[in-house]
């Protein structure tokens, strides 16, 4: 049994399908089930039950994973730790909700490290997959916002996950729209304004809470409201549609383009917007020069 094993073990389980897996681990299908096929017959054990409905884990397998995820931690903390520095800083994944910002001080950190080799990467996507990506190290930093109404039950989430918050800076709520908006040129705003206009909202997928919307005030009785996934799609529904959305207010024309407003909503809410890391792992070099450019933005 090896190292190699376990992860590819996780993440057929995390995938659901040997196909994706195999196209994520970047080996052939046959491969990849060929060294599972090993590992069963090493072990004497049937990791996966195999169906026309695809594939999923066993009793054996459900228990072999639970130990597997506590060897591999355990082996990502010792490479961590040994590691050269050289090679560690080579490496640096983030994990965000959809933030220009973030965007840009990763930017701004690439172009500071001045490294000639490096392998980065950051992904905008959902709350759940956040946090999911960071407690599994797919992602060094995740940052999201948390306020008055989440924090309860993400900070549960963050502390059951081996993970904490450590807030950057906290903000107003704005309503983001285009510059040919009706309302762009008011000074403030309310519902009762915005009313009438379609609400953009993040899709959440399988975790479609409101503790994990990605827009402050979720439980609000929106009239209209369209979920998208991605932030093209809103600027172009901002645009065609006279829509909004709500956001922070630190806003990036440089990314967004200069046909668009921030507008502040008529609200005591705020949001405090921050990084989760893992709790047993310490920051790189890399981490913490991303970390210092995001504070400039507070």
């Amino acid at each position: 049994m090896t190292i190699q094993q376990m992860k590819y073990v996780i993440e057929i389980a995390e995938r659901g399908s040997m196909n994706e897996a195999a196209k994520s681990l970047f080996i052939s299908q046959p491969s990849l089930s060929g060294s599972i096929k090993e590992l069963e017959k090493e072990l004497d054990i049937q990791i996966f039950s195999r169906s026309n409905r695809g594939i999923e884990l066993t009793v054996d397998g459900r228990e072999f994973v639970g130990y597997a995820r506590q060897i591999l931690e355990q082996y990502y903390l010792m490479e961590n730790r040994y590691h050269e520095k050289t090679e560690s800083d080579k490496k640096f994944y983030v994990s965000s909700q959809h933030y220009t910002f973030a965007v840009e001080a990763f930017s701004k950190t690439l172009k500071k490290a001045g490294i000639e080799e490096y392998d980065f990467a950051i992904y905008e996507t959902r709350t759940h997959e956040i946090i999911e990506d960071v407690k599994n190290m797919r992602s060094e930093l995740g940052i999201l916002y948390l306020d008055d109404f989440n924090e309860r039950v993400l900070t549960a989430d963050f502390k059951e996950n081996n993970l904490v918050f450590t807030e950057l800076f906290s903000c107003d709520v704005y309503a983001y729209t285009s510059k040919d908006h009706p309302l762009a040129s008011e000074d403030s705003i309310s519902f009762k304004d915005l009313e009438e206009y379609p609400c953009l909202s993040f899709d959440q997928g399988v975790k479609n809470s409101f503790y994990y919307a990605e827009e402050v005030l979720s439980t609000y009785p929106y009239k209209k409201l369209i979920h998208v996934n991605d932030r093209a799609t809103a600027l172009n529904m901002m645009t065609l549609l006279n829509a909004y959305t709500l956001c922070s207010g630190v806003i990036c024309e440089e990314l967004n383009g200069e046909g668009y407003k921030a507008i502040p909503l008529q609200s005591d809410e705020k949001m405090r917007i921050g990084y989760i890391r893992r709790s047993d792992i310490k920051l790189s070099d890399i981490a913490k020069k991303f970390i210092k450019e995001m504070k400039k933005y507070g």
